[in-house]
């Protein structure tokens, strides 16, 4: 898939934001006045930015609220319903904190469990492409949540909870990876399965549908060397994970924390772009492009 730069920011951003929305919810840090305030500016600041750099993926990006319509059926309508709903509930438990400062927890609850929702459903965007293997896994929304709520454990300085969750995304990571590789020939998706001729014997395409560039193959096919893509999946292990664990193991402090947040981002950008890059489309068969 072609890693596109607005839905890369979105994922991230969105991820982060609603990340630390949930943390502050459930009242870590317990925050109040002026240190409440720039707390969820910053939480609204990605929650909000990665769903604005979303639109620009939108063959019409005027039209985005069309995009909230479909929830019966649409996880990318969900995952827009919820975010609003989740950042309205947060708007009210915000003002009583910056000032009243006053916590309605219970508020705060519901608002984490959006959030929490928010980022299934941003995850669930992918898992549920049956047409892109890699990503329909349950892997997927596990990643997305611990990589989520570990980063931004992060920002909200939640030292072991944020570790524990970063080592467990670890973990998740290396699975995905490693049984993302060999998913899309395990499922026994070829050519004749795609065309439905397969059961006349092995199919070949005599040439590909047209010899033009098109939509498809600049959304839908992208190709990265096996070797390019070993060196970032490293280059996005190490900043995403080993280095924010092992800052902290050093030192709690909060310049230690702010340095690891950043390294984390870096490597989750990292990580992201290889999600989409490394993703096969079926419709890639019809142009010999596996």
């Amino acid at each position: 898939m072609h890693p596109a730069g607005s839905v890369i920011v979105f994922t991230v951003a969105s991820g982060l934001g609603f990340g630390l929305l949930t943390w502050l919810g459930l009242g870590l840090p317990d925050v109040r006045g002026w240190g409440a305030f720039w707390y969820y500016a910053l939480g609204f600041g990605l929650a909000g930015g990665g769903l604005l750099a979303s639109t620009f993926h939108l063959g019409n990006p005027q039209r985005f609220l069309k995009a909230f319509s479909q929830w019966r059926s649409s996880w990318l309508s969900r995952e827009g319903c919820l975010a609003v709903v989740s950042m309205a509930v947060f708007g009210l438990f915000a003002i009583g904190a910056i000032f009243m400062s006053a916590i309605w927890q219970p508020l705060g609850y519901i608002g984490a469990l959006l959030a929490v929702l928010t980022i299934f459903a941003t995850s669930m965007i992918y898992a549920q492409l049956k047409t892109v293997p890699r990503w329909n896994h349950w892997s997927t929304p596990v990643l997305f949540m611990l990589l989520s709520l570990g980063g931004s454990g992060l920002l909200a300085m939640q030292g072991w909870p944020s570790m524990i969750l970063l080592a467990l995304a670890g973990v998740m990571q290396l699975v995905a990876w490693l049984s993302g590789d060999g998913r899309f020939e395990s499922r026994g998706t070829n050519i004749g399965t795609a065309t439905g001729l397969g059961v006349r014997g092995i199919v070949r395409a005599f040439e590909p549908p047209h010899t033009g560039n098109n939509y498809l193959l600049k959304e839908m096919v992208h190709k990265v060397g096996r070797k390019h893509a070993v060196k970032l999946r490293i280059i996005a292990f190490v900043l995403m994970i080993l280095a924010p664990l092992g800052l902290l193991l050093i030192s709690g402090t909060n310049l230690m924390f702010v340095v690891a947040a950043i390294l984390h981002t870096m490597g989750t950008f990292a990580q992201r772009w290889l999600f989409f890059a490394e993703a096969e489309h079926v419709v890639g068969l019809y142009y010999g492009k596996r």
